[in-house]
């Protein structure tokens, strides 16, 4: 591998113009500077970053805090997050915040101190009052995925939860189903909050056509969906739709419900959110809405770079997800 020394040798310079090159500053005839960059190309040499981030005070980076590193969905921003970093040229820092508040500022806190440019967050746990403050008492730009937010915490990019869950609950009504259930979450988080209020606003909407509903509590998981399957049965049933708040609840259900001889969709129809990667796979393959969390991420990166490059932040957005049809719910009206 090229070294800075293999690079002076070849351009016949000395280390200190070959750095200013690199890092953009001092003064460098610009004769110098186009043979020091072909000769960089020619040795595919690469700076280092952490030099440049002494140089420059700054670490070339955009850096991500996720509330949990668990399941399919964030392991699909966080893969579409380094694709996209890679593609404009920044290093990718990432931080946990396992869950809870304090660690979600101490994660943003902990990039900061590392110098990233600008800091995208995927807070759970973080009130909005709280990203406000956060975004006015550090020193780079905040950028929010996952909910829609104030101006004043910053741009913010979200996935409409409460459409999501009311597509998957509209999508079994127009298949005759009037007796739904919604199992997923209590309300302790942003989107679990937003997933039961759009399922509860849309039986309230059409309850004089006849909806009726109830709510069977699992937490996100395979484990959760599949546990909280088997204690509902054994007390209830769940008529003939189930609206699961995520795929991996669903996955669980339709476990336990096999193994107590009801079938899907032959029995009960279940339709989900997230398209997780795996919905296609079980069976039956699973009708589910999808959620273009490598689409928000991708956009999230984007604005950043386009904030670092001096552009005002632009309005925020909100992404609808759209129904995928595939084999876990049947009609009522054949």
């Amino acid at each position: 591998m090229a070294t800075i020394n293999d690079v002076c040798r070849v351009a016949g310079v000395s280390k200190a113009t070959v750095s200013r090159v690199i890092n953009g500053t001092g003064q460098v005839r610009a004769s110098t500077r186009e043979k020091v960059e072909a000769v960089m190309k020619e040795l595919n040499y690469r700076p280092s970053i952490v030099a440049q981030a002494l140089a420059n005070k700054s670490a070339n980076s955009i850096g991500l805090v996720i509330s949990d590193f668990t399941g399919g969905y964030f392991g699909s921003l966080l893969k579409q997050a380094s694709v996209s970093a890679d593609k404009l040229g920044k290093q990718l820092f990432f931080a946990d915040g396992h869950n809870n508040a304090e660690d979600e500022l101490k994660a943003v806190h902990s990039l900061v101190e590392k110098r990233c440019d600008i800091i995208i967050l995927y807070s759970r746990m973080l009130s909005c009052e709280q990203v406000v403050a956060l975004s006015k008492s550090i020193d780079v730009p905040l950028l929010n995925v996952g909910r829609l937010l104030p101006e004043s915490a910053g741009y913010s990019i979200s996935f409409d939860q409460k459409h999501a869950i009311q597509i998957a609950a509209k999508h079994l009504v127009e298949l005759g189903h009037k007796n739904l259930t919604y199992i997923g979450p209590k309300p302790t988080t942003p989107t679990s909050r937003m997933r039961l209020a759009g399922f509860l606003e849309y039986v309230e909407q059409n309850e004089q056509q006849g909806l009726v509903s109830q709510i069977c509590e699992s937490n996100f998981g395979f484990e959760e969906g599949y546990q909280a399957t088997k204690k509902w049965l054994e007390t209830n049933h769940f008529g003939s739709a189930i609206v699961a708040a995520a795929d991996d609840i669903a996955v669980g259900c339709i476990k336990a419900l096999k193994e107590h001889g009801i079938l899907v969709p032959e029995h009960v129809s279940i339709v989900s959110i997230d398209n997780d990667a795996c919905s296609p796979f079980i069976d039956p393959p699973l009708t589910t809405v999808d959620v273009p969390i490598r689409k928000v991420a991708d956009k999230a990166m984007v604005v950043a770079q386009q904030i670092l490059g001096g552009e005002p932040q632009p309005e925020s957005e909100v992404i609808c997800g759209q129904l995928i049809e595939r084999s876990s719910a049947r009609s009522l009206w054949k």
